[in-house]
């Protein structure tokens, strides 16, 4: 099962990192330019949740707007799809899991950023983000599967549920670990160790 989800991933990145290589550049000089400009003070670990976010943004742009183009007609019919993988195959986990996995990340920053612990909102915005992406598909020559809005919320709704988790685990933490320059250095590290996976992918 993780052979098949690290070669999916591996693609993913390959298909998008050109894309998101030069889109990076051009938004963290703007957002520099940005602090610059209003004098506005850099808090690193910040900056590089920040990183994370238009990361993860730029790829699920990529993922679904530039995948080939599928045969076949739309899904309307709840579950259709996701029943006709045999458990655990390829195209379950490529299909299912992977619809599921696509979204989670989403569901956290939507909490982090946007909706807060607010549970409705939340879901609007992962059922709207959902929607619009397979709207768009339809549009390009893909197909519309109500199958993926599923998969796509459950996914987002379980991003949303770590992120609430991590909220409180964070309440319980002392004081003196959750200072800017501990949490500095924290998010330094996980940045340092994401760019290597990241570039290993790529060679």
């Amino acid at each position: 099962m993780i052979e098949p989800l690290y070669n999916n991933f591996k693609d993913l990145l390959l298909l998008t990192s050109p894309i998101v290589f030069v889109s990076l550049i051009i938004i963290i000089s703007f957002r520099l330019s940005y602090l610059y400009k209003n004098k506005i003070r850099i808090v690193l670990y910040k900056e590089i949740i920040l990183f994370f976010f238009s990361f993860y943004a730029l790829c699920l742009f990529q993922i679904v707007t530039s995948q080939d183009t599928q045969i076949g007609g739309s899904n309307f019919v709840p579950f259709k799809e996701i029943m006709r993988y045999e458990l655990f195959s390829r195209l379950f986990i490529k299909n299912v899991i992977g619809n599921v996995l696509l979204f989670l990340p989403y569901g956290f920053f939507a909490g982090k950023y946007f909706s807060g612990k607010n549970k409705t909102i939340t879901f609007f915005l992962i059922l709207l983000a959902s929607l619009s992406i397979e709207f768009t598909q339809l549009y390009i020559g893909r197909v519309f599967d109500v199958d993926d809005i599923i998969l796509n919320v459950l996914g987002g709704m379980i991003g949303y549920l770590v992120y609430l988790f991590l909220e409180k685990i964070i309440n319980f933490i002392p004081k003196a670990l959750k200072s800017e320059k501990v949490l500095n250095i924290i998010f330094t590290g996980l940045l340092i160790i994401f760019l290597v996976v990241i570039v290993f992918l790529l060679i």
